[in-house]
């Protein structure tokens, strides 16, 4: 079905709780994205969830405490962005943008898009429609003067055959959903040694986003997901970030349960007094997520 043929947008629901855990002013949800049927799929998408908004993603925002947003540009639209950057211009100064491009964009498009508000651009070699691995280098080259940041979502063993590649990119490198490490491979796995490696070096940054998707259990209540947590926030807690995943296009799509938003912050505390104390979960939800994406001081 093409999304085109929904006739309405269809509001997005991920529990109706609010989290136990203390949320610092400030707090940033650094990986979400936003939906409507008027921008048609990329031929090839995977995943076709139903419309998400900012209307939606603001209701999301007063039930879970955080205050600034990182929009991701999904698997869904390919290397259109204007959905994203539709959203990013409603949300103003509390949205930072990460795009996806395909590396033929002229200097006054990327320089568009750095007036918009977007930091970095993402390469999806899981769900992704554009970009092959080979697109490493010619992306990180066309952004790095820019100052943006390469998000990259792969497998452990095609992280670990780029090991040398990712090393010696120009830009820093942001991993999401836990690096896609299943918690069975953390500690075993060439991949998580990669991350870890990266992430001391400061070259590289690490989402807490997408605990549902790496857990065998489709939960982010598995406690397996503790270890490989506390490896990172132990490793370099400045270097830690935190994401939804909201609207759970993965979840609508039948793969795992939908997961509710509030346990995932609760649970991200968990893991930051685990492995340091309150001061880590600010470092992961504000201070972090300043350095990186360049909002304002949360006390101004």
């Amino acid at each position: 079905m093409s999304r085109d043929s929904l006739a309405t947008p269809v509001r997005f629901s991920a529990g109706t709780g609010t989290p136990r855990s203390p949320i610092p002013l400030g707090a940033c949800d650094c990986h979400v994205h936003v939906y409507d049927h008027r921008f048609p799929a990329a031929p090839g998408a995977r995943l076709l969830p139903p419309d998400a908004s900012v209307q939606d993603l603001r209701a999301l925002q007063q039930r879970i405490g955080t205050t600034r947003t990182v929009l991701v540009t999904p698997s869904t639209y390919g290397s259109d962005n204007r959905c994203m950057l539709a959203a990013l211009d409603a949300l103003g100064p509390s949205a930072r943008g990460v795009a996806v491009i395909d590396g033929r964009e002229s200097d006054a498009d990327l320089q568009r898009l750095h007036d918009a508000g977007v930091r970095g651009v993402r390469l999806n070699l899981s769900l992704g429609v554009s970009g092959t691995v080979d697109s490493l280098k010619p992306l990180a080259r066309r952004i790095a003067p820019l100052g943006w940041h390469l998000q990259v979502l792969m497998a452990p063993d095609l992280m670990a055959a780029q090991a040398e590649v990712l090393r010696q990119l120009p830009v820093p490198l942001v991993f999401d959903h836990f690096g896609r490490i299943p918690p069975a491979l953390a500690g075993r796995h060439a991949a998580h040694a990669l991350l870890r490696d990266l992430l001391q070096r400061g070259q590289a940054w690490i989402k807490l986003s997408g605990g549902y998707i790496v857990s065998e259990r489709h939960s982010v209540e598995d406690p397996a997901l503790d270890a490989l947590a506390a490896s990172y926030l132990r490793d370099a807690p400045d270097r830690v970030l935190w994401g939804s995943d909201w609207p759970h296009a993965t979840a609508s799509a039948g793969l795992q349960p939908m997961p509710d938003d509030a346990r995932q912050i609760d649970r991200l505390n968990d893991w930051a007094m685990q492995a340091g104390s309150a001061e880590t979960l600010r470092r992961v939800l504000v201070d972090n997520p300043q350095a990186l994406y360049g909002f304002a001081p949360a006390h101004a």
